[in-house]
């Protein structure tokens, strides 16, 4: 079972890096802008003008500029909700460039994905720890009453709201540890985690996400998929720091650690 397990992370390792080194994957972002911040609508390297709405971002231009919407020379004014996919199939084009429309918090902003990123060009991969099954542990999920939300820093130094569904505990080398996770629309958890590691032979915090517990609660929390944050592999990101509690006071030499 040990050799199926390694097997299998190293499947999983392998498409990690191929997913961040992919055209349009984290390292391709170069901007995430505001337009609230850009009350003359000109948002930093880009084309056009960009309005804030109560239900998105109103974009202006003319078809010199050199964007598409929906695949087509654009000139005029439309307006954009949220992307709802990857950055690939964003409705707004500059070239090879992707301009995604997202919203936190009901603020508006514009992420620009770069195939020709610096970050992806000097990419030397992922440093991360080879599987060991002592890593791999049972948890058990026990749910709020209610979801919660607290307020967390975030990579942008922007404090926002981390929704929280419930708590899992385990066992680490003989301690009883437990992690606050959001549950997400599939059932699985995420967890946002700190250790003894952090910021020294590891990134600042990481990103764990369980399989979704049984009807019983019961799920795995295995450490060696811990998942480096989109921030640690461009600036632009958001990513929100680990809720109080979740900062666990042994360390966690697995998973992802680095960038290389």
């Amino acid at each position: 079972m040990t050799t199926d397990a390694t097997d299998a992370w190293k499947q999983w390792h392998e498409h990690r890096v191929e997913s961040v080194s992919a055209p349009y994957g984290p390292l391709a972002l170069t901007g995430t802008h505001w337009p609230v911040d850009h009350p003359d609508g000109r948002l930093p390297g880009l084309p056009g003008s960009w309005s804030p709405a109560d239900d998105g971002v109103v974009l202006t231009a003319e078809e010199a500029d050199g964007l598409t919407v929906d695949g087509r020379p654009f000139g005029g004014e439309v307006r954009l909700a949220a992307d709802p996919g990857t950055p690939e199939t964003s409705r707004v084009a500059l070239g090879e460039r992707r301009l995604v429309v997202l919203v936190r918090e009901g603020v508006w902003g514009v992420r620009d994905f770069d195939p020709g990123s610096p970050a992806r060009r000097t990419f030397g991969g992922i440093k991360a720890t080879p599987y060991d099954p002592r890593w791999s542990v049972p948890g058990r999920f026990t749910p709020y009453d209610t979801q919660r939300t607290v307020r967390v820093p975030t990579a942008d130094g922007v404090e926002r709201g981390l929704g929280l569904g419930g708590e899992v505990e385990f066992a680490l080398d003989g301690r009883e540890l437990t992690l606050k996770v959001a549950v997400q629309g599939d059932g699985s958890l995420w967890a946002v985690f700190g250790d003894t590691t952090s910021g020294d032979s590891s990134y600042r915090f990481r990103f764990l996400y369980p399989a979704a517990p049984d009807a019983e609660g019961r799920t795995t929390v295995d450490f060696n998929r811990a998942l480096l944050p989109p921030c640690a592999f461009a600036d632009h990101y958001i990513c929100p720091f680990p809720p109080p509690g979740n900062t666990l006071g042994v360390a966690v030499a697995a998973g992802e650690r680095d960038v290389i």
